[in-house]
């Protein structure tokens, strides 16, 4: 189906015209067929402040546009004809989705446009990244109206015990799993695996390897439409990083290989250790030199920072080790189809645009300034002092960010600027907050 095919059907009557904001949310509107055609040649007006708001609406400070120099006017978003798609539980003429992001000077702060104009640097720098995009989340038998009414306290899970890959559970969700599957075919999200993770309710769902923004325009739709999923089915799910402190928690991890112009892997090379090339050492090494001052990428929100509280299966350090799951940036694969490093730091509340563009740019600047990477960790990392480490705070991943001309260099100084506005005032916001567990530590003996 193309835009082509719609348009041409007298049965078509609506699309949706969808973008992703900050957060990773789908914004966008239900237009006309009729209106559908002015717009794939000429683009949406969207106002760049959806780019400042917060999950549920609270507009957060970007300079210029959301200050009190903002007049709140329109920018126009621009169509990728390539991500048509339909959506799964509409009727035909109802159906068509596509994607788009921000053209112009708003194109700066889109986060689809970010990561395009990163891929666009690395393969002119002669490499062709390929990724896929694990995500973690929590299944609830409980509504998102039943949550708030608990206080997302004692909160019923999908599953009762921890369960890593019990099949068990798996066959009890059969109709969960198989709703998920058959959402992703109009969607055209390439599903790969699904399982369950540590923890009651705790599942994990798995995008294919892929190339350009397709793997990540695909995890932002399945982040979206797991939600819808459990909302039609009277349940909720969440990507909280750390939703209760007896949760482990939440991430995103990113699986990355490389290939020259000519198609070859650039990781492999079966004379050396464990198949690791020079190359690839390099990779591992501008990872562990710039993603502490990305950390606020992969981090994003004051719940991000609870998910490195001590008996998590969170990253202990900047550290890489080959088919070591208590490191940072796990090396995978054997051979030159396989051979991948995992990114494990990202929190399952990231935007996945930027956590690949983060990733990607690190590993290949590591490569251009061929920096050598720090001693391999054997055995357990968590009882090893790591090397290098990531901001271990909000206010931390702010400041490294801010002062980051690495960041400036790959993303834009006026990126840097919009992001860690808005992520200063969300911090901001949660400082003025009183938390329960103060009130109930302090209140009458504090």
């Amino acid at each position: 189906m193309t835009i082509e095919d719609f348009l041409a059907d007298p049965a078509s009557r609506f699309a949706t015209v969808a973008m992703t904001d900050t957060n990773g949310l789908l914004r966008g509107q239900m237009v006309s067929a009729g209106s559908l055609k002015g717009i794939a040649k000429s683009g949406m007006g969207m106002s760049p402040v959806t780019l400042a708001l917060d999950p549920t609406d609270v507009v957060q400070v970007i300079p210029g546009v959301s200050d009190g120099t903002s007049d709140f006017h329109d920018d126009p978003l621009v169509i990728d004809p390539a991500t048509v798609r339909r959506l799964p539980w509409s009727k035909p003429g109802h159906d068509l989705l596509v994607l788009s992001n921000y053209s112009g000077g708003t194109a700066e702060l889109c986060p689809r446009s970010m990561l395009k104009r990163v891929l666009d640097r690395v393969a002119k720098a002669g490499y062709l990244p390929r990724y896929g995009m694990e995500l973690e989340y929590t299944l609830f038998d409980e509504t998102p109206e039943s949550a708030r009414a608990k206080g997302y306290r004692n909160l019923k899970t999908a599953t009762q015990h921890n369960s890593h890959d019990l099949v068990l559970y798996q066959v009890e969700q059969t109709e969960w799993y198989e709703a998920v599957a058959a959402m992703c075919v109009p969607l055209r999200i390439d599903l790969a695996k699904m399982h369950e993770e540590i923890g009651g309710g705790f599942l994990e769902a798995c995008i294919a390897a892929g190339e350009g923004l397709e793997p990540a325009d695909q995890l932002v739709l399945l982040k979206n439409f797991l939600r819808a999923l459990a909302q039609r089915q009277g349940k909720c799910v969440t990507f909280m990083p750390r939703w209760t402190e007896a949760a482990d928690s939440q991430s995103i991890h990113v699986h990355v290989s490389l290939k020259d112009r000519e198609g070859r892997s650039v990781f492999h090379d079966p004379s050396q250790k464990n198949g690791v090339s020079q190359t690839f050492r390099h990779f591992i090494g501008g990872l562990q030199t710039y993603v502490g001052e990305l950390t606020l990428l992969f981090q994003p929100t004051v719940n991000s920072y609870r998910r490195f509280a001590p008996g998590t299966f969170a990253p202990p350090g900047l550290t890489w080790g080959f088919e070591n799951r208590t490191t940072c940036f796990r090396i995978v694969g054997h051979d030159a189809g396989s051979l991948r490093v995992e990114n494990r730091l990202p929190g399952a509340d990231t935007n996945p645009y930027l956590t690949v563009a983060a990733t990607v740019a690190a590993g290949i600047a590591g490569i251009l300034e061929q920096i050598e990477p720090e001693p391999e960790t054997i055995g357990n990392g968590y009882t090893q002092e790591a090397p290098r480490d990531f901001a271990r705070s909000m206010p931390e991943a702010i400041d490294r960010l801010r002062q980051s001309e690495f960041a400036k260099d790959w993303f834009g100084p006026r990126f840097v600027e919009a992001f860690t506005s808005t992520r200063e005032s969300q911090h901001n916001e949660f400082r003025r907050k009183v938390p329960d567990v103060e009130l109930e530590r302090f209140f009458d003996l504090g």
